[in-house]
Parts: structure tokens; sequence; C-alpha cells
């Protein structure tokens, strides 16, 4: 619904009369840490009740926003202003917004550098403290950091401030399935503005770490860890622990240096796969010349390979299917924040109980609390970038998309439940120029980050440098799904659009059905204003029988090494989903697992695909 300036004015005062119950009785929201895998004791949650103000005109510089100790809004954080989370609930168009909350550094934190960290603000956001200027930052969904040290003083009160730009209809930033017209429709959705992922602080010491990367060697049984460091220290040495169970099973120290391969040994190392996510523990302790404590951070691994071979995805050494489903990570009163922990945990476990073993996380930065529950509860993940709305034959988008892949890479590489990167999907409008020369950058920039991944550079399709090969294709008759996917000798496989001469041809790369399905299962009362991918299905039966048809036919084809089904809930208007919306069932659970996994996870018979010339 459109608000007008007034409904907002009345929107508002019921918001405070409201905010101010619920914060009587409501805890910080999404209280957890939010970086389960590089994990400090001594950290503080921001999360709550900030003050914000709209500014339409992008007037906020002149009129001194930067320099506000509080403004009249309230909202909460780290809801985003279109969610009846936040206590807002405004769903037109953003252009920009302020927030505002006071903070205040522990004394004990004194001696150290303050870190002040973004979970996500879409789009560009400038961050004030006492209306000094501490950083700028770009990106959809990827995650960041302020050293705001010198702008503050332990034991001392400081206004917060951020400003918010969000040009969605631009051209030249990500936005994912946010609507670019007032109202969603189709398979396009309720936008995101600003802050929607956790806030919060924490002390480091100047000579503590700053990342860690974490390589799993399977096959010469030993863990590899890379270290970085805020400054090397006379003297400082880093020992790595890795336990089992809480029981040790290798250590290493080694002075500090961002030079530094620390190789532990895993003796008849426990895989980690989705039939068994068994996961190691990990400590990093630095200590100074003198044996004190300086950092300690802890962590988590998994012993998982992942690699191609012969047209097949492997885990573990073994050709292994991937039955993902499509997962838009939208809720309905979040819209990309989830309301809990708890709920990022449910998703997993509700696409699990229907056959699923893992998901393609579409067309959002997901946060790193759900490849943690990924991690913990044995589900493969395709990382994947916001990319629709953002130009791709645009030069400055072009730039701005390679910056923020950069963070987002370098952020989740360490998941063992991450499989793949994918970060474009269905590129329809390339042309050859920059489009092609972005494609090759961003798969080059991607195994220079993280080596140990396949690349699928855009899904759907329009290939131009890729490790998969990935189309798109919503045929229900299974006789047209087995011609379309059935590849011949000498003959280019199905395509989702003509071929065009700078497009890359078909190499033999493992090939993936990486959406079908999208069967619309839509109340007889919603039908009119909902969407899904062709006709309504009338009956359980009919929707059980189509299904299982495509299932068979895709069984049928030597070649698909992985599907991806269209969707796991219904999202908005778009009712394919198993789920609905709120995730209560639509369908009976065992009936669909039995469907899905007549495709059975290890392939024990791989065929000998090199033919395909």
């Amino acid at each position: 619904m459109k608000h007008s300036f007034k409904q907002m004015a009345l929107a508002a005062m019921m918001t405070l009369a409201g905010f101010a119950q619920r914060a009587v009785a409501a805890d910080v929201p999404r209280p957890e840490y939010p970086r389960p895998q590089f994990e400090r004791a001594e950290w503080l949650n921001l999360n709550g009740t900030w003050t914000y103000a709209f500014d339409f005109g992008r007037s906020g510089d002149n009129r001194g926003l930067k320099d506000s100790k509080g403004f009249e809004g309230r909202i909460t954080v780290p809801f985003c202003p279109e969610s009846s989370l936040s206590g807002v609930a405004y769903t037109d168009f953003i252009p920009s917004l302020w927030y505002q909350r006071e903070i205040t550094v522990p004394e004990a934190w004194k001696g150290r550098r303050i870190l002040l960290h973004f979970g996500a603000v879409d789009y560009e956001a400038t961050i004030y403290i006492d209306g000094r200027r501490v950083m700028r930052h770009c990106g959809t969904g990827s995650s960041f950091e302020a050293d705001i040290t010198e702008f503050v003083t332990p034991g001392k009160a400081a206004s917060l401030v951020v400003k918010v730009v969000d040009d969605l209809r631009g051209g030249k930033q990500p936005g994912g399935k946010q609507s670019t017209r007032f109202e969603s429709h189709g398979c396009v959705y309720t936008r995101t503005t600003g802050i929607w992922q956790t806030v919060w602080m924490e002390p480091v010491n100047p000579e503590g770490l700053k990342q860690m990367v974490i390589i799993p060697d399977v096959d010469q049984q030993q863990l590899v860890v890379r270290p970085q460091f805020r400054s090397i220290g006379q003297g400082n040495t880093l020992t790595v622990e890795m336990l089992d169970g809480g029981k040790r099973v290798a250590t290493r120290t080694v002075p500090t240096a961002d030079e530094s391969t620390i190789i532990l040994p895993v003796k008849k190392p426990h895989l980690w796969s989705p039939e068994d996510p068994h996961l190691y523990d990990l400590r990093f302790t630095v200590k100074n010349a003198v044996g004190e404590v300086i950092d300690e951070v802890s962590s988590y691994a998994g012993m998982r390979k992942v690699h191609l071979a012969g047209g097949y995805f492997y885990l573990n050494n073994k050709p292994y299917f991937q039955r993902l489903v499509l997962d838009q990570g939208f809720y309905p009163d979040g819209i990309w924040t989830a309301p809990t922990d708890e709920a990022l945990k449910q998703d997993i476990a509700l696409s699990k109980a229907v056959g699923f073993n893992g998901a393609r996380l579409h067309q959002k930065v997901f946060e790193e609390r759900y490849y943690y529950w990924a991690d913990r509860l044995g589900y493969l993940t395709w990382g994947e970038e916001a990319s629709w709305g953002l130009d791709v034959n645009d030069e400055l988008a072009v730039r701005n998309f390679l910056s923020e892949w950069t963070e987002v890479v370098t952020r989740d590489r360490n998941h063992p439940s991450l499989v793949v990167w994918t970060p474009f999907n269905e590129t329809w409008d390339a042309r050859d120029g920059v489009y092609v020369r972005l494609m090759q950058d961003v798969y080059t920039l991607t195994k220079a980050i993280d080596p140990t991944r396949p690349v699928n550079d855009s899904s759907g399709d329009c290939h131009i440098m890729t490790d998969l090969w990935t189309v798109h294709d919503y045929t229900r008759e299974p006789e047209k799904l087995i011609a379309n996917h059935t590849i011949k000798p000498g003959v280019e496989p199905y395509r989702n659009k003509p071929k065009l001469d700078f497009l890359a041809k078909f190499a033999g790369q493992p090939y993936m059905l990486d959406e079908f399905g999208g069967l619309p299962w839509i109340k007889e009362s919603e039908r009119e204003t909902s969407w899904g991918y062709g006709s309504n299905i009338d009956t359980l039966e009919d929707f059980y029988r189509i299904l299982e048809g495509e299932i068979d036919a895709i069984r049928q084809c030597p070649f698909i090494t992985g599907i991806c089904y269209t969707q796991i809930t219904d999202v908005e208007q778009e009712k394919n989903g198993i789920y609905y919306y709120d995730r209560t069932p639509k369908f009976d659970a065992a009936r669909l697992k039995a469907i899905f996994e007549k495709i059975p996870s290890i392939i024990e018979n791989p065929q000998d695909l090199s033919g395909w010339k």
C-alpha cells in the first residue's frame, strides 16, 4: 500500500507508542553472535531501537544530519524499513535515509582497537561519529567493518549516524529480487533498504588476527590455515589447535607472520558431507613475547573435498548428485532478514525433510549464520550475488560488482557447506564487450581468492568462462525434457537463448539443470493475484504426477549431474513453493522426499562422458 506523508506521520506516532511497549518486554533482536566461524568472547550487539529519518530529497548533507543526536522516527535494527519487524513498514522507494543511535564503548576495552561491524547495508553507507566521517562502503549484501578507535573514548557516549543511499533503478548496483516498480510482481518482491543485518562492536588487540583462510586437504590428510594479522609484533606467536569432540587432535605454534602457511596433520579424517556433517573445532591464540594472550578466536572446519572430473561433480572423491532447491531467503515479516536465528535453521530442516541435499542461495548474499547452520546440519550451498538490476554492459556497474563480489568470496570461503560460486543469474541482456570481460574477470578473481571451488559464471546460460554448464528449463512434459537434455556427440546442448558468437561453447563441463519445476499450487482465492511457472495445477494428485514425471525424465538424462527445483517457499505473489510463505506445509513431505530421492546423492556407476565430442 502506498503511504501519503500524512499516513506516514500517523504511522510514526503509532509506532512510537507501540515501540515503547515492546522495548520493555522484548530482548535485543537477533542477539546471537553474527560471525560464528571467527568468534571472539568480547563483543557488543547494537541491534534494537535506533532513530531514523527518511531523506527523500537527498538533502540530508545540506541539513547537517550527520551531526544529529537523534531523529524523530524509531526503527528496530537489523530489520529494513520496508519490513513489519522494523516497526516502520514503509514500502515505497527510499532513495536515502539516516540512522542514529548512541553508543558507549566499555571502559574495559581501552587500549585496544575498536571495530564497528555491519553485517549488511543496502547500498551506500557513510558512517559518522559525533559528526565526523569515519568511512563509506558500497554493497548490497557484503559485510564490512570500521575502525572507530580514534573517534570514541571508552566510557563516554557518542552519537553514531549512518547515511544510506539506495538507487535501485539506476542500473549501477546489484539489487537481486527487489522490484524496480512500486508493486511486487512476477518473481520480484518487496525491496530492502539500509541496514538489514546485525550491527555490532568488538575490541581487538592491535596485533591480533584480522582473518584466517581455512583449507581442508582430504587427499593429504591435513588442514591448511593461513593467517593475516592487523600488525606484526616482535616475538609474537600464533597457536592453532584442532579439536574433535573436545579432544585435541593437532596443534602448531609459529611466529606471527602474514605469509605463514600452517599445516595440521589429520590422521584418518572424519569427512564432512550432507549425510554426516562432522565438524572439527579450531582455536587460534595469539601471544606476545612474554607469553600473554593478546587475542583468541574460536572457529571450526569441515574436512571435505570438492572437485570436477569427467563431466561430474565430486564430493570427497565420489561422484555426487546435487539435489538442490532454490532459496530466495525472503520472510513475510523481515523481508531479507530472518526474524530469528531459529528461522534460518528451520528453513534448512524443512528442505532436508522433503529430500533436498542443498540449496542454490538465489539472488541474495545470505548472512553468515545461514552458512553456519548449513555447515552444522549438512547442507550443500551455492553462493550467489544479488546480480539482477545491474547493467552488466556498463563499466561503473561492473566496477561496483567486482568490488562487492571480492568481499563476499573472501568472507564466506571457509564454510564447508559452500561448494559452488555462482556470481550471476540469467544475464539475458548481455552484449559483446564489457560483459565478456566482466565474466572473464569475475572467474579469474574468484579463483584467485578461492581456488578450491568451481565457478558457475552465470546461472542458466550466457556462459563465457565457467566450470559448470548450467541451464534453466521449466518444461513440464517428460518427453520434451528428455529431448532437451539428452546430449549427443558433436551437437551443442540445450540453450536458454539463441547462440551468440561471443558466448562459450560447451566443453564437457558437468551439466546441471539448475532451475526447473516451479510448479504452482495456488489457493483458489489467490489465483488472480498470484504468479507461477505455467498454469496452476488443480489437484494434489496431478501435482505429484507432474513432479514425478519430471524427476523420472531427468533420471533418463545421464549428462545431468545436478538439479535445482524452484523453489522452497512461496514468496509474496510467486506461489510455486514447496511450502507456503509462512513455512507451513502444502504437501505430504514424505511423499515429496520419496520422489526427489529417486535420484540418489551418490552416483554409483558414472558413465564415460568423454564421447560427447
